[in-house]
C-alpha cells in the first residue's frame, strides 16, 4: 500500500539544529534543488528518515567539515509505503512516467 506524498519541506542544514520530518518505514524520497526543481536524490528504501539524513549533501573539506558556502538549498518529500518492494515498484513507474514525458517532451 502506498500513502500520498508529503508536501515539500526545507532540507536541514548542518549545524542549525533542524530535523528531518520522515517516516522510520519503507518508502520512497525525493530530493530537488530548490532554486531550480532539478532532481538532487530519489531513492526507494527501507527507512525513509534514516536514508534522508545519510543522504550526503556538499563536499567536505580536508578537515572533515562541510563548506556552507557549496551546500545547495535544497527541498525533500517523502512517500510511505508497506514494504519495501512497494517502494521499488512505485519508484519504477514515476521512473517509467518521467522518461516517457522526456522522450515526449523532446
Amino acid at each position: 500500500m502506498i500513502s500520498k506524498w508529503s508536501e515539500w519541506k526545507r532540507y536541514p542544514r548542518p549545524g542549525r539544529g533542524d530535523n528531518i520530518e520522515a517516516p522510520i518505514t519503507p518508502g520512497i524520497y525525493e530530493v530537488r534543488v530548490a532554486a531550480t526543481g532539478a532532481l538532487y536524490a530519489f531513492g526507494a528504501v527501507d527507512n525513509v528518515a534514516q536514508a534522508l539524513a545519510l543522504l550526503p549533501v556538499g563536499q567536505k573539506s580536508w578537515f572533515g567539515r562541510r563548506d556552507p558556502a557549496t551546500l545547495p538549498d535544497l527541498e525533500y518529500r517523502t512517500c510511505a509505503t508497506s514494504t519495501k518492494a512497494d517502494a521499488k515498484a512505485a519508484a519504477e513507474r514515476m521512473i517509467g512516467r518521467r522518461e516517457t514525458y522526456m522522450s515526449g517532451a523532446a
